[in-house]
């Protein structure tokens, strides 16, 4: 085996890149769980979290990946017999679904492609067509990080209120939290689900949901069974209720120094370079495409994701082979495909702590992976994303 030097590139659309200074944050002995430092900081932590959501309500943190967020949100707002509207646009719009599905919630969910975003016309006439008001919420992903689809949540939430429906809107922002604008009390969102390892720079193991008083008041009616989810009870004057027992100390501590440095950013100039980011990838894709071997699985500019960038294959390219070179030979680890678009694609992240020379270099050794192996493919990709690159920083 050879040895390799320097840096390995972790390009992967989560878990993504983990800052020093976050790492240095969270290398501490243990700490007193019910001191006075602890406190303080949780209390902090808590409160500056709404700052990334743009929301004045609470949110809540769960020592669990996205998934126990997903649970959190199903759990806290709905209950056996009830029926959700989910509108899907890959991998993991359809894994919440069957999630619902689990609780006993009746899911109806809405085919797609994965190549293109949530019809909002969709969603308005299917709540028309709901007199009875049985959907008790819609269950939307913003990115899916499998088909590196975007859609838009003010446009769904201008349907919803046009169709006169009390049904909540229950976003999933796991790909999408810091890496594109989001903005949770001004677009009518009624809960949020994320988690740390993406667009937030930490190791997994953390997730949030945020809610609004029209969420909480439907979760404090629900009489569905939960206690480790249950929103009620992580708030209160016994700060211990509020992890529902031992909180992630060291992950809050890292916790804190990402909120600090995405602040030191701002939200704006963070959604900016994720963009930025995105295009170049993007123009490099378009020209490897023209030799007709590959595109980007998103078919419209506008609903392509900011954090990842999903690339369909023909038959010609064994995409395990692809990545395994990348692996072996450079040091560069990719998605791969999820789903119904396993062998079919391959996936560059770039969200997270991540920047333009990483970008050109992960761009770089995919073209001579390329090379290397026969693959047919316009020349020219990675000077595409350079002057990508170049014109958005003029």
């Amino acid at each position: 085996m050879s040895v390799r030097r320097g840096w390995n590139f972790l390009m992967t659309p989560g878990p993504t890149n983990i800052p020093e200074r976050i790492q240095a944050a969270m290398n501490r002995p243990a700490l007193e769980y019910a001191g006075p430092e602890f406190l303080d900081l949780s209390m902090g932590v808590h409160e500056d979290l709404k700052k990334l959501f743009r929301t004045d309500s609470e949110v809540f943190i769960y020592s669990a990946n996205g998934h126990g967020a997903w649970e959190a949100a199903i759990s806290n707002t709905l209950s056996p017999g009830d029926t959700v509207l989910v509108p899907g646009t890959g991998q993991f719009s359809m894994g919440w679904s069957d999630m619902a599905e689990t609780h006993g919630v009746n899911s109806i969910y809405l085919e797609n492609d994965w190549r293109n975003g949530i019809d909002p016309s969709e969603i308005e006439q299917k709540l028309r067509d709901d007199t009875a008001h049985k959907i008790k919420a819609v269950l939307m992903v913003h990115t899916d990080t499998a088909s590196s689809i975007t859609s838009d949540i003010p446009a769904i939430r201008k349907t919803m209120d046009a169709a006169g429906h009390p049904a909540l809107l229950i976003v999933d922002t796991i790909a999408s939290l810091i890496t594109t604008e989001y903005r949770m009390d001004e677009w009518g969102v009624d809960v949020t689900v994320a988690a740390c390892q993406k667009g937030v720079m930490m190791p997994p193991g953390m997730s949030f949901t945020a809610a609004n008083t029209k969420a909480r008041k439907v979760s404090e009616e629900n009489s569905t069974g939960r206690s480790y989810w249950d929103w009620s009870s992580r708030r209160g004057p016994i700060h211990y209720t509020w992890y529902c027992g031992t909180g992630p100390i060291n992950m809050v501590f890292g916790l804190r120094e990402a909120i600090d440095m995405i602040l030191e950013e701002t939200l704006e100039g963070a959604a900016v370079r994720h963009q930025r980011l995105a295009d170049a990838t993007r123009a490099a894709v378009w020209k490897w495409g023209e030799a007709g071997t590959m595109e980007l699985n998103a078919q419209v500019a506008t609903q392509a994701a900011n954090g990842v960038t999903t690339i369909r294959v023909d038959e010609s390219i064994d995409v395990d082979v692809l990545q395994a070179l990348l692996r072996e030979e450079f040091g560069v680890a990719l998605g791969h495909g999820l789903g119904q678009l396993n062998g079919k694609t391959f996936r560059i992240g770039h969200m997270g702590y991540c920047n333009e020379p990483m970008i050109l270099g992960a761009l770089g050794s995919v073209e001579a992976a390329f090379k290397m192996l026969g693959i047919a493919h316009g020349e020219g990709g990675v000077m595409a994303a350079v002057k990508s690159l170049a014109e958005a920083k003029n």
